[in-house]
């Protein structure tokens, strides 16, 4: 049912993926190496949430829960939240402090998920 739900994170990821082919997504695997789960919720976190795996070992971006044994870091947010980080209107550091983002997994991992690892946005 969540997948019919169209989420304003779906473009970003979108974009993700594009940018994982350009040279600076391939020099984003190199420097951080980490696989990510990403969970997005609609409005509240745990229901309907959509997952994403941002996996910057082999530089993809795929829509579906991570199946190479763990992620490095799981976050979940709600679709707005997700789109501040990303865009850079929130700090990560302030949306988990807010409650706005949970982790799972590695905080040492967690803490290089910073908004630099998505492209800058043209226009959303």
């Amino acid at each position: 049912m969540a997948s019919s739900t169209q989420l304003k994170s779906d473009a970003i990821m979108e974009q993700m993926k594009l940018h994982m082919s350009t040279d600076a997504g391939k020099q984003l695997t190199k420097k951080i190496g980490l696989v990510y789960q990403i969970n997005i919720a609609p409005k509240k976190l745990g229901f309907n949430e959509k997952s994403y795996v941002v996996d910057l070992k082999k530089g993809e971006v795929k829509e579906g829960a991570y199946e190479d044994g763990k992620p490095d870091a799981t976050f979940s947010f709600t679709d707005d939240d997700f789109v501040k980080v990303a865009t850079g209107k929130m700090n990560p550091q302030i949306a988990f402090m807010r409650g706005a983002m949970k982790i799972k997994g590695s905080i040492s991992a967690a803490q290089k998920f910073t908004p630099d690892i998505f492209p800058k946005p043209s226009k959303m």
